[in-house]
């Protein structure tokens, strides 16, 4: 498991690489008719590369004795374009083998950085090995995405400043993939404020998280059925299993015409511009999936950034 100085540890270690993003309290004209308690956005797409995927990978890198000679990830986009920024900023080569279902633009910025990503498979399942497999030839560093202790110790930094910013938060609504984010948030709040309900979100599609806490063991997706690529993951993994297991209040599910609607509400009424995974968190909130008192402070971690629908 994760502790409170893992995360606190990796706080002070990745500060001068990664933004502090704003908590922004949604005005009550914005918000009029339509939800009636104070939500917060906690504006992870304005984080380096435009989700929160730089914190886990920066405090993973760090941790290393001295600089690799290599980095090698696979990923669904936000991460891969977080280690191909991280290879850019130190200097360092990046190999990033994909599945089929990146996003032409993420493709795109990560090789903008400089990263040698190319499809290589169907799924993350192939990507993966394809991965692991660069980095035993070649020497590389490799970082999962969302399954190392040290990189969902980099998440859970948000977990920190949200409570700085909002000491008597309530409930605090986090979108799932692997469940990183999800594990990562949930271990700083909770080991600061066990009051606190956090609720995850998963895509109808793609929710290997509640099929594994249901079973009580890590579940393997045969499918995928969701736009919201960087959601969608055939498998979580044992640290965030464990760690929902132990912090995370409910799981709930979104589609993706949910989504579609929340990126375009976030757009239209803040000028934010999410993607799919990003809109997430706040979707089930739109959509009243999750209880809330008239008088509670909710956050919702907008969790990536693009335009208003993509995936």
């Amino acid at each position: 498991m994760i502790s409170l100085s893992d995360i606190t540890g990796a706080a002070a270690r990745i500060a001068r690489h990664v933004r502090r993003t704003p908590l922004w309290r949604l005005p009550g004209t914005t918000l009029s008719g339509t939800v009636p308690y104070d939500l917060y956005l906690k504006l992870e797409l304005l984080q380096v590369t435009g989700s929160f995927k730089p914190r886990g990978a920066f405090n993973r890198i760090l941790l290393e004795a001295s600089l690799p000679r290599g980095l090698v990830t696979s990923s669904g986009g936000n991460h891969g374009i977080a280690v191909a920024y991280i290879g850019k900023t130190l200097g360092i080569p990046v190999s990033i083998p994909l599945p089929a279902t990146v996003a032409a633009e993420k493709l795109a910025v990560m090789r903008s950085f400089g990263a040698d990503a190319e499809v290589v498979g169907p799924n993350f399942i192939v990507s993966n090995a394809r991965a692991k497999e660069i980095a035993a030839e070649r020497g590389y560093l490799y970082l999962h995405p969302f399954a190392e202790p040290e990189i969902v110790m980099g998440q859970g930094t948000i977990g920190l400043e949200l409570l700085e910013d909002l000491p008597d938060v309530d409930v605090v609504v986090i979108a799932v993939g692997g469940g990183g984010l999800l594990g990562g948030v949930a271990a700083a709040i909770k080991q600061n404020r066990p009051d606190v309900v956090i609720v995850g979100v998963e895509p109808v599609g793609a929710d290997a998280l509640t099929r594994s806490l249901a079973a009580g063991r890590l579940v393997t997706l045969d499918k995928i059925f969701t736009k919201a690529a960087t959601l969608a993951p055939p498998m979580t993994g044992q640290i965030n299993l464990d760690l929902a297991r132990s912090y995370v209040d409910s799981l709930v599910h979104v589609t993706d015409e949910e989504m579609e609607t929340a990126a375009r509400w976030l757009w239209r009424h803040c000028f934010i511009s999410a993607e799919l995974g990003g809109a997430a968190s706040t979707a089930a909130l739109l959509c009243g999936r999750i209880p809330i008192k008239p008088d509670q402070k909710v956050v919702s971690i907008v969790c990536g950034g693009g335009t208003a629908g993509m995936n």
